[in-house]
């Protein structure tokens, strides 16, 4: 989501004009640097915290060439989320988690225990088709391809 769609959904939500809503929006980013770089760190209740700190120099590895180079330390700012967010995001993974397992289940309750194959199927010599296509071909009445044909052009309509 980018600053602008934040900005559309809160002025939808509370009927300022997406110009003010801009401001506002604004306003408080620059407020949460401010306090960032005065004081260091910033709490916002149910929200989180961000906080600054100073990373340690350390030596690297450039990885094309594979020689050693020195990092300086330098600030960094880490996010600590707040227990609501974590809660929410925690929810969201149990549902992940729970439709995986209903389509597991579903997919396994479908099929057969045992495989079951038709007699005609095993009399036949094996076929060098993929499932998919030994399935469209023993499809009987198949409707017409009702699509445009390459002759109607791209528009699709043959009128024109």
């Amino acid at each position: 989501m980018t600053k602008k769609e934040i900005v559309k959904t809160i002025s939808e939500e509370i009927g300022l004009t997406q110009l003010k809503t801009k401001e506002i929006v604004q306003k408080t980013f620059n407020a949460i640097v401010k306090t960032l770089v005065e004081e260091g760190r910033i709490e916002l209740r149910n929200f989180g915290v961000f906080e600054v700190k100073k990373r340690a120099a350390r030596k690297a590895r450039n990885p094309r060439t594979g020689e050693k180079v020195f990092v300086p330390s330098k600030f960094v700012v880490t996010f600590k989320p707040g227990k609501e967010m974590e809660e929410r995001v925690r929810q969201l993974e149990e549902a992940e988690r729970l439709k995986e397992e209903q389509a597991i289940g579903s997919a396994e309750s479908t099929q057969p225990a045992t495989p079951v194959t038709p007699p005609e199927v095993q009399q036949s010599t094996p076929s060098t088709d993929t499932p998919a296509q030994q399935a469209a071909s023993e499809t009987p009445n198949t409707p017409p391809n009702v699509g445009p044909t390459p002759t109607d052009g791209p528009s699709g309509g043959g009128l024109g």
